[in-house]
């Protein structure tokens, strides 16, 4: 089938100000894409060091992506900078950072882990203080995100009927995760910051993707992305290690006291994003013809039922979890 944007998009490399010369016959092949309508290409033979990125603009934010990408490189920390851009058709050129994503190397060589993540953790203290006005992560869009789980997962993919009492008690714990992530300190929040969007880029400091969607919110959001991952899961031992780590990083600089309850705020901010997620996941299998990411829903539900499982507020939806939602997904 013809990909008219993959070969605007090679047309528009050729004639970008790069200073590379590309060939007629290099070839614009897919690096990869992700869960947003994004694409990453390479000339198979040309303009090494550069990604060239499809993003239609009815769909992706690329205004967005330039100035949050310039915030980030200003705060030293390793980002794709932008070498050409076409807004009006929704073309990029950035630097390339490569291969290693995090997840690949962790797999290939788990004692690499700690070291990663001390590094992944410094350059989440140095993004949070980065101020390049972004909207706020209020109330709305929380409570928007969270109806993701029962309008996509639970009647969409699981084919649950979501009854008025499951309804009330879904509203509940959704107002309940809100207010959690509300009373916390606020930062830059990246909103995906893990394992697939991070790369081992032979310098300290990670290679950081996919930071377009950049809003300010609370502060444990990311580290909730990194430690309490869909793709990937630590030992909770690790994850509370990792985060007393952090909250000792916040207590420095006078960022949260030493009577903050992070670990809660942790817990409960995960809780948030993994209802986030298991919409999200549906949606893309359902929506947008993209299956794969119904394999990392398990783990998502597994994190929503540890966390209701330590937290008495939560107690009447880790029971509705584990008798309704669970052997559903078991069977689905």
């Amino acid at each position: 089938m013809k990909d008219a944007r993959a070969q605007g998009l090679a047309q528009w490399a050729r004639n970008a100000d790069l200073k590379v010369h590309i060939p007629d016959q290099a070839i614009l092949a897919p690096v990869s894409d992700d869960a947003s309508f994004r694409r990453y290409f390479r000339f198979d033979s040309a303009a090494s060091g550069i990604v060239f990125v499809d993003a239609p603009p009815s769909h992706e934010d690329n205004e967005s992506f330039i100035k949050v990408s310039l915030a980030l490189g200003q705060a030293g920390l390793h980002v794709p900078h932008v070498l050409a851009v076409d807004l009006d058709l929704g073309y990029l050129a950035v630097t390339d950072l490569g291969d290693r994503v995090y997840l690949h190397e962790m797999v290939k060589d788990p004692a690499c882990i700690a070291s990663l993540y001390d590094k992944a953790n410094d350059a989440l203290m140095t993004m949070i203080a980065v101020d390049c006005d972004l909207p706020p992560y209020n109330h709305s869009r929380l409570m928007t995100e969270m109806s993701l789980f029962h309008e996509w997962f639970l009647a969409k993919q699981l084919n649950i009927a979501v009854s008025e009492a499951t309804r009330v008690m879904l509203t509940d714990v959704y107002d309940f995760l809100a207010g959690s992530a509300l009373a916390q300190p606020t930062g830059f929040v990246h909103r995906d910051y893990h394992c697939r969007n991070l790369m081992v880029a032979g310098i300290e400091s990670p290679g950081i993707l996919d930071f377009q969607d950049a809003v300010v919110g609370p502060i444990t959001y990311d580290l909730v992305s990194l430690y309490k991952d869909c793709y990937f899961r630590f030992e909770r031992d690790f994850v509370i290690e990792q985060v007393e780590k952090f909250n000792s990083q916040l207590i420095d600089t006078g960022i949260v006291g030493e009577s903050t309850p992070l670990l809660r705020w942790f817990d409960l901010m995960g809780a948030q994003r993994h209802l986030k997620c298991a919409g999200i996941f549906s949606r893309l299998n359902l929506r947008d013809g993209k299956p794969g990411y119904l394999s990392d829903i398990p783990l998502v539900i597994d994190y929503l039922i540890e966390t209701a499982g330590l937290y008495s507020e939560l107690a009447e939806f880790h029971t509705w979890l584990l008798a309704v939602v669970y052997p559903k997904l078991q069977n689905a």
